[in-house]
């Protein structure tokens, strides 16, 4: 059914807008929403920059997400409107921006992956979660939709930028240690400071879990660290190093009985097979920063190294190596007495993906080689978006992209071998006004494209011709503060061509990517954020709230008619109740709830059932020294599908389902120095 998703626009929703500058007369003078002359800006800068975008963007601040398990991404994206973060085991989660890659039962597509404003994603496209250290990040940047022009990405769910800390805005030493259910494990530190024009930090961390599930163990140590030297006030370089070393078992889809009648238990095939996933990753990078009067300009250039060792149906080990450079230029001056903000950019991401594939006999070993292939994927994209300030509180965008992109696979033992190539315009027009300085409202429509991975199949027959997916969205929306009150509501509807549907055929083979004809992804993000005084003394009550609203359908296809897609809640709610003590004491419940159900395959045969779980923490925090906390997750050990690999049509016994974790109990204490 075709709900209008204006209809519902009654919900309301959540983070503050950060009030907004006028224009001055005088054009030197710095404004608050600047790019200030550092490769780090503080989270204060980057909510100003980033609330002059005229759609659905949100900061994260590690204070959110510090004094949590800090596991995997879901501990810091939970209370973001409109992102969908589904786990699967160990850190490995499927996260959904608008319905992005839903139908994905491994890795991520439709979402740019950033590290300091540098892609985490393969050429190609693909991205995995599981490298993301999530107490690593000073705070993150979520860019809905069209709304990550600014890095000059264009996929259907956006960009997330995760944002190191500098030596000049960390701790000499701070340190924590997290336990918990099933053999969680978790220490972290981290160290930074200035010397002169020259800052440093540095952090590492070590896991190892047993996991919720059998046959679901695994570690990883993460570190990361960042140099940067001022050469005058007006130019800082800054060069990146971040490695990973991630060891996980695969515990596989099994029935929804069994998911839901004994969910602890993995898939006999999977252990069989004693199915892995073991990945180590060095990544290398630099960005100089240069002010030039009214113009900031940004280059820099990395390169990415993976090396995946990977036994599931077959055993595959592959070795990635991509790199390539950026350069952006951000230029704000007033303009025949109108400001004028323009931004652009252009960026090279280049790669080779080296595969070999294998038997895989059982207890992971290797039998004979079954395919050896080289894939190479190019791709350039060059974008511009000019804000112009018609008034000083009322500014109109506009924007584009241009994507040249090239996929080129050399099958050295088959008949696999073929190229392809994408030209592909995506434009972008929007309204953003500062109705009053703590309210917004904004407008925009744009266009996405995003082209097949390898695992996509696009050369898996000398016929194949997999279309890249293209997309028009109109968003509108407000975000702002009143009193003590914060909200931020988005409405958006996205028109769809040749959505990537990857589908999974057989439990023990990967998914079939196929381009579904005309599909429709609409819906409502909104959050809401409230810090409402008790007492003179200093007491508090923290009222935290984000809705989705996902009514994703297909709009008269062949096969499956006007069904929905499968793959997520149509409606999904977290929401937290904390109370805060001036001491620094705090506790209080949050619920995670997925009323209704929602379909496992596109035939719409098979529901997931809703779900509800109620959580609690509790902790002390006086942002000095020591902080402490405790943390149960759900509680009353619902059991419930924790996410789903999409099939076109399920029956009772497919084997598909992730389930959720039962009932667990965390704590943790950190030290500042």
């Amino acid at each position: 059914m075709k709900t209008s998703i204006i209809a519902l626009a009654a919900c309301l929703a959540a983070s503050p807008a950060v009030a907004q500058d006028q224009a001055p007369a005088d054009t030197n003078t710095a404004r608050p929403d600047d790019i200030i002359v550092t490769a780090t800006p503080t989270t204060q800068q980057a909510t100003a920059a980033i609330d002059r975008t005229p759609g659905g963007v949100e900061v994260v601040s590690d204070t959110a997400f510090k004094n949590t398990p800090v596991q995997h991404i879901k501990d810091i994206l939970g209370y973001v409107p409109g992102v969908i973060t589904q786990p699967r085991m160990g850190d490995d989660a499927r996260v959904s921006v608008r319905g992005s890659g839903l139908s994905r039962a491994y890795g991520a597509r439709g979402i740019s992956l950033l590290l300091d404003g540098v892609p985490m994603n393969t050429a190609d496209g693909l991205v995995d979660f599981f490298e993301v250290d999530p107490s690593a990040y000073r705070y993150v940047e979520v860019f809905k939709g069209g709304n990550a022009l600014r890095y000059g990405a264009n996929a259907l769910g956006g960009a997330i930028n995760l944002v190191t800390p500098t030596g000049r805005d960390a701790s000499p030493l701070d340190a924590r240690l997290d336990v918990g259910s099933f053999g969680y494990v978790k220490g972290q530190a981290s160290t930074g400071g200035v010397s002169g024009a020259l800052d440093y930090f540095a952090t590492v961390s070590a896991q190892r879990i047993d996991g919720y599930r059998d046959h679901s163990d695994g570690d990883a140590i993460r570190g990361s660290m960042n140099v940067g030297y001022r050469i005058s006030p007006n130019v800082e370089t800054r060069f990146y190093l971040t490695g990973a070393s991630t060891n996980q078992r695969i515990p596989g889809e099994v029935s929804k009985a069994s998911a839901l009648g004994n969910p602890r238990a993995a898939n006999p095939a999977w252990v069989d097979q004693d199915q892995q996933r073991n990945v180590d990753s060095v990544r290398i990078s630099n960005k100089t920063t240069v002010r030039l009067d009214q113009t900031v300009l940004e280059f820099g250039a990395f390169y990415n190294w993976r090396h995946v060792d990977h036994p599931i149906y077959q055993y595959l080990d592959y070795t990635v190596d991509d790199y390539g450079g950026f350069l952006r230029a951000v230029d704000d001056r007033n303009l025949g007495g109108l400001r004028n903000r323009l931004i652009v950019g252009v960026n090279l991401h280049n790669g080779t993906m080296d595969t070999e594939q294998f038997v895989n006999r059982p207890g992971a070993v290797k039998g004979a080689l079954t395919q050896s292939m080289a894939d190479k994927s190019r791709n350039l994209s060059v974008y511009a978006e000019d804000s112009l300030y018609v008034q000083p509180n009322l500014a109109l965008i506009a924007g584009v992209q241009y994507l040249h992109a090239t996929r080129d696979r050399r099958d050295r033992i088959g008949t696999g071998s073929g190229r392809q190539s994408y030209d592909l315009w995506s434009p972008k027009v929007g309204v953003l006004w500062d109705v009053q300085p703590d309210v917004q409202l904004f407008a925009n429509v744009s266009r996405s494209a995003e082209v097949p991975s390898y695992d996509a199949g696009i050369f898996s027959s000398p016929t194949a011709d997999m279309k890249a997916q293209r997309a028009t969205t109109y968003e509108i929306g407000t975000r702002g503060r009143s009193g003590v009150i914060g909200w931020d509501v988005s409405l958006y509807r996205s028109e769809i061509r040749n959505e990537l549907q990857c589908l999974t055929l057989f439990p023990w083979a990967p998914c079939t990517t196929i381009n579904a004809d005309r599909t429709v992804h609409q819906g409502i993000e909104a959050g809401l954020n409230a810090d409402i005084p008790l007492s003179a003394s200093g007491g508090s009550l923290a009222l935290t709230a984000a809705y989705t609203y996902s009514d994703f359908f297909f709009d008269d296809d062949a096969i499956y008619g006007n069904n929905r897609i499968p793959g997520v809640p149509k409606h999904y709610l977290r929401a937290e109740m904390l109370y805060k003590h001036p001491t620094g004491f705090y506790a209080g419940p949050n619920v995670e709830w997925a009323p209704g159900h929602y379909f496992a395959d596109n035939a719409n045969t098979l529901t997931v059932d809703p779900y509800a779980l109620l959580n609690l923490k509790a902790g002390f925090d006086l942002g000095e020294r020591w902080s402490f906390y405790v943390e149960g997750r759900n509680l009353t050990d619902k059991r419930y599908i924790s996410t789903v690999a999409i099939a076109g049509t399920a029956g009772p016994t497919s084997e598909i389902f992730n389930p959720g974790t039962g009932r667990a109990v965390y704590g943790g204490v950190r030290f500042r120095w």
